[in-house]
């Protein structure tokens, strides 16, 4: 049973971890991987652990002392569904351009459409065309993660919202901005400018 609880404290200062880390950590405790297995069922039974999804995970007490910072949240979101990167309304919440309040961290993936239900929060990814899969970047601190640009956020949101705004109207998008509460002053010129200038190429093509 020693073995146990020092294989749970050693997971416990992972901000995640899959099944062949828990593997290769049990074999430094001389575990067979039958053993380590019947060791992850009691760890998810008893709420030591929570399953991201299959085959991923994160301890309770690793995600319970970091609930609350937001950049741990769009890490894992950019974990379980690899590539993504996090958009649409929670980027525009992020960069304080929306009020909306946002229940689930919304992601964009060239991958197919799909949802995660967690103990650790609700994570959304929608699929889009993989030329589109652009303009993120990496944010570095405490947990790196990749967002978009507000302009991108903002185009990923209308990209969804309208079917894929073909030959939708520059005035149209506009309207459609003021209707979901932006202020799109409240974005920089520039991103401004690569906002419209995303929806010109995109919405003409």
């Amino acid at each position: 049973m020693k073995s146990k609880k020092n294989l749970l404290e050693q997971l416990k200062s992972l901000p995640h971890f899959d099944k062949n880390t828990v593997y290769q950590l049990g074999k430094q405790l001389g575990l067979k991987d039958a053993t380590v297995d019947t060791y992850i069922s009691r760890f998810l039974k008893y709420k030591e652990i929570y399953r991201l999804k299959n085959g991923l995970y994160v301890s309770a007490e690793f995600s319970g002392k970091n609930k609350d910072d937001i950049s741990y949240s769009f890490y894992l979101a950019n974990i379980i569904r690899t590539p993504s990167y996090v958009s649409s309304w929670t980027a525009l919440q992020y960069y304080n351009l929306t009020t909306e309040s946002i229940h689930s961290v919304t992601s964009v993936t060239p991958k197919v459409t799909r949802d995660y239900q967690t103990k650790v929060g609700n994570f959304t990814y929608q699929s889009i065309n993989k030329e589109l899969f652009l303009d993120f970047s990496l944010s570095k601190g405490k947990f790196d993660f990749f967002i978009a640009s507000p302009a991108k956020a903002l185009f990923d949101l209308l990209y969804f919202k309208t079917r894929q705004l073909r030959s939708l109207p520059v005035k149209k998008v506009t309207a459609l901005v003021e209707e979901l509460r932006i202020d799109i002053d409240e974005i920089d010129k520039e991103e401004q400018s690569k906002f419209y200038a995303i929806i010109n190429k995109y919405s003409h093509e």
